[in-house]
């Protein structure tokens, strides 16, 4: 069984900066391309973020210059630097994962976490 559990959101003024971190725990092989959703009320989930195991990291528009996607592998875990924040930000953001339980590829599956909220006030 393999969780995903991510920490760090809250309430932050406009302009403020947060750090979400992602902890993958259970029976891990390897983390393999592991990335960071969003979804505002109302709105369809969007990919914000994306880091491959090669650390290869890609970002929606609205966030390039502004969010960092980082890893560390010995620890199983993801972050996502979030500075200069807008209300617009604002969403439960959701951590995302290829993860293999064991060396075989068919061991790979994808798996979510719970979300935490985000809010930035204006």
């Amino acid at each position: 069984q393999v969780q995903l559990v991510e920490s760090g959101g809250g309430l932050v003024q406009a302009g403020g900066s947060l750090r979400l971190s992602c902890a993958a725990s259970g029976s891990i092989f390897s983390l393999n391309t592991m990335g960071w959703y969003r979804q505002a009320p109302g709105k369809q989930r969007e990919l914000v973020a994306v880091i491959t195991s090669a650390g290869t990291t890609n970002y929606v528009d609205s966030v390039k210059g502004r969010f960092t996607i980082s890893r560390d592998n010995a620890k199983n875990t993801v972050y996502l630097q979030m500075n200069s924040l807008k209300p617009e930000d604002t969403a439960v953001y959701y951590c995302n994962g290829r993860i293999r339980t064991d060396w075989t590829l068919g061991s790979e599956a994808m798996y979510w976490g719970q979300g935490t909220q985000v809010t930035v006030s204006s």
